[in-house]
């Protein structure tokens, strides 16, 4: 067993996690690879649908102006209170027989496991999600935790490399106080993580998967002192294998960093498979791409009905499916002529999760930043009336959170 894409943190006594390529690929379509969304010589990555549709920067750049100067562009309201806050609790030891997913605000989660195995999902613990400090782009809700709060991290899960999802100032944070974790990221991210100087660090393409295995290291801890071999056994006869099996899946959407680097690297959704439970992370993404339309048209409604989808999420519930619960945005969405290629509007949010097969889910990517112009709550009652459209508005299907809020699924 070796450890990919960089080896193993071992700056403190704990576990860590040993990652291999599985003996067998997990299931996929048999389009998978032809690589649709790779760019040739290795220049970058797209969106392969029919359902996307790419905007030149400066005519997105001027349609925006435009909305702005003639007086049609909305700015959300986010006069307190807005989204209620929760200090967070979390489980006080790996034990427990159930899943448990608790919302830090935005597309970050922390996911509990049964078995142990502790995941947080494309975290974002700063004031503001950009390169420099911008008053509009603030968050108006607060993390309902620090990072330094969290008392087990064992792999982090990035969707794709928007500051909104991917922080350096987070994930310095998150190397300083979990040194042993591992992260995960779509492909073309490993440079900047290593630049970073983390090493504990994985990329994967669409549809690759890795098995990972918690093993202990016995060696110093964080303030130096040494860890005796009884602790060490005490642990793992309490613990038990943790094991898991962590894959990449296709989404609709874009990367970038700087104005000159966009879709360089891939963006994913993710399946994580533990404890006997799979969750199923759909990142930031988009369902079907929408024209210019008059305010307040539905774009649902039958004289809408050819405009394509993206077949991704059906071949995810097709070759992954089920999943136990599905973490899926619900916000950022307006003007829907401009965001519906990247970001799912609560309509889109419940076809995602019929296609990929979720017998749960919780929404995220709303309540934190504002990043597009629909009101800042929104999202969760047009989620209620998607679900009630589809006719599956039983309770705790398909919910939205508190910030700081946990929810647990299933047990014995």
């Amino acid at each position: 067993m070796s450890s990919a894409a960089g080896g193993i943190g071992v700056g403190s006594a704990g576990l860590y996690a040993v990652v291999t390529n599985p003996a067998q690929m997990g299931a996929k379509p048999e389009e998978a690879d032809e690589l649709k969304h790779h760019l040739k010589h290795g220049k970058g990555f797209v969106n392969p649908w029919d359902s996307f549709r790419d905007f030149n920067p400066w005519k997105l750049g001027f349609g925006m102006a435009w909305r702005r100067l003639s007086g049609q562009s909305h700015f959300p309201d986010t006069t307190p209170p807005t989204v209620p806050i929760r200090p967070p609790s979390f489980l006080p030891s790996r034990q427990t027989s159930k899943l448990r997913a608790t919302w830090l605000g935005h597309a970050c989660y922390y996911v509990e496991f049964p078995g142990g195995l502790r995941v947080l999902f494309d975290p974002v613990f700063e004031d503001c999600c950009a390169p420099i400090n911008l008053k509009n782009l603030k968050r108006y809700t607060p993390p309902p935790c620090e990072v330094e709060d969290l008392p087990i991290v064992d792999a982090v899960v990035i969707s794709h490399n928007h500051y909104d999802h991917l922080s350096h100032p987070t994930v310095m944070r998150i190397h300083k106080k979990h040194p042993n974790v591992h992260f995960f990221a779509p492909l073309g991210n490993r440079q900047w993580f290593l630049d970073c100087g983390v090493k504990n660090i994985t990329e994967l393409d669409w549809w690759e998967t890795r098995d990972v295995k918690l093993e202990m290291f016995a060696g110093k801890g964080e303030e130096g002192s040494q860890v005796s071999v009884a602790e060490v056994d005490d642990l793992k006869s309490n613990l038990g294998a943790i094991t898991a099996t962590i894959g990449a899946l296709p989404c609709q959407h874009v990367s970038a960093r700087t104005p000159f680097d966009k879709c360089r690297t891939l963006w994913a959704s993710w399946s994580v498979e533990s404890g006997g439970k799979k969750v199923y992370f759909a990142g930031d993404t988009g369902y079907r791409s929408v024209p210019h339309l008059p305010p307040g048209t539905d774009d649902y409604s039958p004289a809408y009905a050819h405009l394509p989808h993206c077949p991704a999420f059906a071949q995810i519930g097709l070759h992954r499916g089920p999943f136990d619960l599905g973490l899926i945005p619900i916000g950022a969405y307006e003007p829907r002529w401009i965001m519906s290629p990247m970001h799912a509007n609560p309509k889109d949010s419940v076809n995602i999760f019929v296609d990929t097969k979720c017998r749960k889910a919780l929404g995220m990517h709303w309540g934190t930043w504002v990043l597009t112009e629909e009101p800042v709550m929104e999202p969760p009652r047009k989620l209620k009336e998607a679900l009630k459209e589809k006719g599956l508005d039983e309770k705790g299907v398909f919910d939205v959170l508190d910030i700081g809020e946990s929810r647990e699924f299933g047990g014995d």
